[in-house]
């Protein structure tokens, strides 16, 4: 049996995974990326609208800071973020726009003086800053109060993922390809690396590791209909969750994309909406303006999406051979702008559609696209329970995404987590405490447990096809554990799942040596499964609405019982996840629950955010009267700083908010 030892070992070569394999090289360790597919073919690369950062450059962004952008977040994730958190994600992203524009991603830039935009469906003609020539441009995206999402054309994950990949290479990090991680190893206390895969030959190995990173992505592939790669599988959400004793959090927690092309799924950037696209129904009508009056089609993502589903529902859907939709007007926009600044949108829609959207709105309807939950963190990315396990990116549960995240704040979350997470990983292998001190017993146990798991898919003489198993799956989390939720749609849904999991231990496959990728195909499912049952046993047992989460039966946010973390963990041998909650504490917040300016005000209040509101507005009014500037307030609010690498806890600069000398 092979055992490769490193310092360092990072599961998943897109964004996140390469950003903490470089923070963890610099300071000189050593690390390897695990990755099933080359690198530059992670899904980090279908990011198309941008990324966010609050840099004040644009005329429409002037007065952004980090302020605006915590409260654009909070608000978006209707209150289930972890606040602190979000403090050091907004401080950090205008630090890696800036690395990352140093590293060659070739940002979009502002040209000074008058342009045509699209606004509230009507031209309007705004002038650029003299000042602001040749900053990063940024457009409007859902969600918020300034336009703030930087980004390159409609392909902001392809050139950013270009960009670090190339930065792998020059720091000579090892990015092993087309291998799996099957299982972690551990002893209940520590993880020490993964038991791997060889996809090409079948052959397992140890990587034996001070530190382990998970950072696999989301779980879009347990649905039927998604904007997710064919490798978000979920895989690295399971890795955690059969340790038994690592956590998911808020795993319920599914975003769903309002405009994925209609049939395919096929993501349409937020950034036509963003740069004035509109919906419409069957009608030609455009009516998110007469549900949604302030925001209209800007609205945060979970609100958009449901939106368009009561359309449907009240008749107003276009219909097609393939069931019906909404328009997506984007001819308004003017065919220069769609063929150079939305040129992916403008092919993707010709290559799978034949549909020319300079001239033909573009059908669409909402498409799963995100998965907020992940494996639970720390602020430091570290698993609290499963010492030595990190986790960033899709696959995280860090918690800044709450109940819903907002466009251009995930692929941002994957530099900005990377760049963080990955300096904590370095402290912990400075550390002479977290050196590796393994009996070879253990390793040998977890490489021969996953041979058996293996062995027993080509033995067991069973009679179940993984491929059927999977395609029931898909079709219950689509139409069960949806936009739209109930609560005996999901008990159904749930007790469905739960017999899919347990006829999944019958598949039966052929020994064959090699790839063998119909075994691939059947311990991937099994491990699916796990996931969509941690989706829907959460969504079941949370009885309210919150952010994504919506459902028709409990249709209000409840803070007064409800405001927690949902904490998935699977013991050996059960057939659905155990769930505990985590207490959110208000009394800490710096931004205590209330409306989030969109949607329906509809909420239980919790006396305590009366209170903690209340505590809020004295620090504040006292201390502007005092003459204190923002970063002292926020200081007496909620203390961040301290959590961040002594690297990244500088100011930053904006035309107007220079730094002084």
């Amino acid at each position: 049996m092979k055992i490769i030892y490193t310092d360092v070992l990072v599961i998943g070569g897109g964004l996140a995974g390469l950003r903490m394999a470089v923070a963890a090289k610099r300071r000189g360790h050593d690390a390897i990326v695990l990755s099933l597919v080359p690198p530059k073919r992670s899904h980090s690369k279908a990011a198309q609208g941008g990324m966010q950062a609050s840099l004040g450059n644009v005329i429409k962004g002037m007065g952004d800071n980090e302020d605006i952008h915590f409260g654009d977040t909070v608000r978006g994730s209707d209150w289930g973020a972890d606040q602190e958190v979000v403090r050091m994600f907004v401080n950090t992203s205008p630090k890696a726009i800036r690395e990352l524009a140093a590293w060659g991603v070739p940002w979009s830039r502002i040209t000074p003086g008058d342009r045509q935009v699209i606004i509230n469906g009507e031209k309007v003609t705004i002038t650029e800053r003299k000042e602001a020539a040749g900053l990063v441009a940024q457009r409007d995206f859902g969600g918020t109060k300034k336009w703030r999402t930087c980004y390159v054309s409609d392909c902001t994950g392809h050139a950013m993922l270009n960009a670090v990949s190339d930065r792998i290479i020059a720091e000579q990090v090892p990015v092993i390809e087309r291998v799996e991680a099957m299982s972690l190893i551990h002893d209940g206390k520590r993880c020490y690396g993964a038991v791997v895969r060889d996809l090409i030959t079948g052959e397992l190995m140890a990587y034996v590791s001070k530190a382990t990173a998970i950072a696999t992505g989301g779980a879009g592939r347990i649905y039927r209909v998604t904007t997710n790669a064919v490798i978000c599988e979920g895989i690295g959400y399971d890795l955690a969750l059969t340790t038994g004793v690592a956590a998911l959090g808020n795993m319920e927690a599914i975003q769903f994309h309002p405009t994925g092309i209609f049939p395919a799924g096929i993501l349409v950037t937020e950034g036509c909406r963003g740069d004035g696209g509109l919906l419409r129904d069957v009608d030609g009508h455009r009516f998110m303006p007469d549900v949604e009056p302030e925001k209209k089609e800007l609205a945060s993502r979970d609100v958009v999406s449901r939106r368009m589903e009561e359309r449907i529902a009240q008749g107003k859907g276009v219909k097609s051979r393939f069931g019906e939709h909404i328009w997506l007007d984007i001819t308004l926009l003017g065919e220069q702008h769609i063929k150079h600044k939305l040129r992916e949108v403008y092919e993707i829609c010709h290559y799978f559609l034949g549909v020319d959207p300079t001239k033909e709105w573009v059908p669409v309807r909402p498409a799963q696209h995100y998965t907020m939950g992940g494996i639970r963190t720390l602020p430091t990315g570290e698993s609290p329970t499963l010492k030595g396990l990190f986790a960033a990116g899709e696959a995280a549960c860090w918690d800044m995404h709450g109940f819903n995240r907002l466009g251009g704040n995930s692929v941002a979350e994957t530099v900005v987590a990377g760049m963080i997470v990955g300096e904590f990983i370095a402290d912990f292998c400075d550390k002479p405490e977290n050196a590796i001190d393994i009996p070879a017993s253990v390793v040998y146990d977890a490489v021969n447990k996953e041979a058996n798991r293996m062995k027993h898919f080509t033995s067991n003489g069973g009679s179940e096809n993984a491929y059927e198993l999977r395609t029931r799956m898909q079709e219950i989390m689509t139409t069960k554990i949806g936009i739209f939720r109930r609560g005996a749609d999901m008990e159904s849904a749930v007790s469905e799942l739960e017999d899919l999991y347990k006829r999944s231990f019958n598949v039966s496959v052929k020994d064959v040596v090699g790839p063998n990728p119909e075994l691939i195909y059947a311990y991937r499912t099994q491990s699916m499964l796990r996931v969509a049952l941690s989706v829907a046993c959460g969504a079941l047992n949370r009885k309210e609405s919150r952010g994504a989460h919506y459902r028709e039966d409990y249709s209000v946010r409840n803070d007064v019982e409800w405001l927690s973390r949902t904490l998935a963990t699977w013991k050996g041998g059960d057939t659905l996840p155990t769930l505990n909650y985590q207490k959110l504490d208000i009394s800490k917040m710096e931004l205590p629950p209330g409306f989030r300016g969109y949607g329906v005000k509809n909420y239980i209040e919790s006396p305590e955010s009366v209170k903690r509101q209340a505590e809020v507005d004295a620090i504040r009014a006292k201390m502007e009267a005092e003459g204190k500037d923002r970063f002292a307030i926020q200081e007496a609010l909620m203390p961040y700083q301290h959590l961040l690498p002594k690297r990244l806890q500088g100011k930053n600069e904006r035309i107007d908010e220079p730094l002084n000398d």
